[in-house]
Parts: C-alpha cells; sequence; structure tokens
C-alpha cells in the first residue's frame, strides 16, 4: 500500500473562512499561530465543523484491495477516481500460470491477508481469472470473477470534516485491518502542520 498527498489546501483559507463569519480579518496573522489557534478553537473545540470543509486534500492511494475499496466508497463526502479493472485484467492475461504458495509473484495483484488458507484461495481464483482470459472471454463478463482481494488504485479527493470523520471511524480497532492501515497512513502523509486538525481522531490503543 502506498499514499501519496498531491495536493492541499493551505490553513489560511480554513481561518479565513471562520474570520468571514465576525469579518475579523484585521486579527488574523496570515496563517499563522493566531490563525492556527482559531482553527483548532473553532473546528475542533467548539465543534463548528462546517468551517473546516474547506480545506481539501488530494491523494493518490496505490495496492489497497477490492474489499477495501468497497469500505472506502462508503465514506459519501469524498471523490473517488480509481483504476479502470479492463488495464488491470489486461495487465494479467500474459502472465505466466499463478500455482499455490507462489506469493511474491500472485502479490503484485493481490493483497496477501499472512493467512496461508486465504491468500492461497485467492491464488487459485487468480490463476482460474487469468484462464478464463486467455479463452478471450470479453473483459467485461471476465471481472465478474475478481477475488475481492485484487488490488487496485485510485485518486481520492476528501474535505477535512469528512476526513476527520474517516480517520475517527477507519483507525479504530474495530475496522477492517487493512483500511485501518490505510487511515493512519492517510494521517501520516499530511502536512504535519495539519495534523492538529485530525490527531484526535486517530485511534490509540
Amino acid at each position: 500500500m502506498e499514499v501519496t498527498l498531491l495536493n492541499h489546501t493551505p490553513l489560511w483559507v480554513c481561518s479565513n473562512a471562520i474570520r468571514t463569519c465576525w469579518q475579523s480579518f484585521d486579527k488574523g496573522d496570515n496563517g499563522g499561530e493566531i490563525d492556527l489557534a482559531l482553527i483548532d478553537r473553532v473546528g475542533n473545540q467548539l465543534k463548528h465543523a462546517s468551517t473546516l470543509e474547506h480545506l481539501f486534500y488530494n491523494f493518490y492511494i496505490k495496492g489497497i484491495s477490492r474489499a477495501c475499496l468497497q469500505e472506502l466508497a462508503r465514506h459519501r463526502i469524498a471523490s473517488l477516481s480509481v483504476k479502470s479493472t479492463r488495464y488491470t485484467l489486461k495487465e494479467l492475461k500474459n502472465e505466466s500460470e499463478f500455482k499455490p504458495n507462489d506469493f511474491d509473484n500472485a502479490s503484485r495483484y493481490i493483497v496477501l491477508t499472512s493467512n496461508e488458507f486465504v491468500d492461497n484461495a485467492s491464488i487459485n481464483a487468480l490463476e482460474n481469472l487469468r484462464q478464463i482470459l486467455n479463452q478471450n472471454t470479453s473483459l467485461d463478463i471476465a471481472k465478474y470473477c475478481l477475488p475481492e482481494s485484487y488490488k487496485t488504485e485510485l485518486s481520492w479527493s476528501i474535505n477535512a470534516r469528512s476526513l476527520q470523520n474517516f480517520i475517527t471511524l477507519r483507525s479504530s480497532k474495530s475496522a477492517l485491518w487493512e483500511i485501518r492501515n490505510l487511515a493512519n497512513a492517510i494521517y501520516n502523509a499530511l502536512p504535519n502542520e495539519h495534523k492538529f486538525i485530525f490527531a484526535e481522531c486517530v485511534y490509540k490503543d
């Protein structure tokens, strides 16, 4: 799994939005300590979290499973652009045979769980799919037998308020292990000066 932060809104945009409400622009310090304290007080402590919606983050997420993608898609206040399955299947079609316990080769296409029975079942499904593709089956039909462990990648854009919700729910110990790893990776990819907005959302063991 790889998470890359592509772009983000500077913090002064959020403090400016907050100051719009009271027309207190003259009290700001262009995104300095005074403005950061304002964002923390209004957005985090007083829970006027709508002001945090002015902050956007654009990520590129690579190497998550389709099972994880399905859970990620449940967070509706975000935008996803996902790698086409057609292109992925074209890559798989020319691969050599996948054999049981061939974890190194298969891991280029599937997320492994460290459970040998589950991972071998995914490898068998991968080999079945490869054979179907080599029968010149339509890609739109063949993709119906994709295993949930099959890897994908996407661009993901989300505002700070929704990201707080995502990190709170998905860093929890009750979350799927893979999306928990994703939530922590996303938090770690944030600019250090933005992390105070999300620090209380990260589950602490």
